[in-house]
């Protein structure tokens, strides 16, 4: 198994997606109100086993590669995961995150990324921190905007979400601008 992160919080762990998380991580994923902002549907359980499987198959020191870990409560269960985007350079990332709706609204999410933010700049020296999120996923915007990441881009129908164009906002956020912050 891929051991490259292993976060723990008060409240959370932060690991790399096992295949034993494959029934949660289906569930809530599958979920219209958590789809709706994002690219990836799963449409089966074999579907996410495929994708977990190439997910603990992935070298996060190789350039351009994607890696999802999971966000649990301290040891389980799965709550919802984050994505790690490698970019080219290998000093910026690129970060997603997803809660399921029942554990949405107590923090989790602020903390699960927090605690990756710190990981990625004060461990892994990045320099850049960036995330890509639909105009309409107030929450999401919300949970950046409290973290100090600024609005860098606004790209419009830019990205092709089940046959329709949606819009894009960036937001970004310097390793130095997260250490003065801290």
């Amino acid at each position: 198994m891929n051991d490259f992160i292993n976060i723990e919080t008060n409240r959370l762990s932060i690991r790399i997606l096992e295949l034993k998380d494959k029934e949660a991580f289906f569930n809530y994923r599958n979920m219209p109100e958590v789809y709706q902002f994002q690219s990836w549907e799963p449409s089966s359980i074999d579907k996410v086993e495929e994708f977990i499987i190439r997910n603990l198959a992935v070298d996060p020191t190789s350039k351009n590669s994607w890696l999802q870990l999971g966000i649990y409560l301290k040891k389980d269960p799965l709550i919802g995961d984050m994505g790690l985007h490698f970019l080219e350079d290998g000093a910026q990332m690129e970060i997603g995150y997803t809660l399921a709706p029942v554990y949405q609204g107590q923090g989790y999410a602020s903390e699960a990324v927090k605690a990756v933010i710190d990981y990625l700049f004060l461990v892994s020296k990045k320099h850049r921190i960036t995330a890509s999120v639909d105009p309409e996923n107030r929450k999401s915007i919300n949970l950046l905007k409290k973290l100090g990441f600024r609005q860098e881009a606004h790209f419009i129908k830019s990205y092709l979400i089940r046959g329709e164009w949606c819009d894009d906002i960036v937001y970004a956020m310097l390793e130095e601008e997260w250490v003065s912050k801290r």
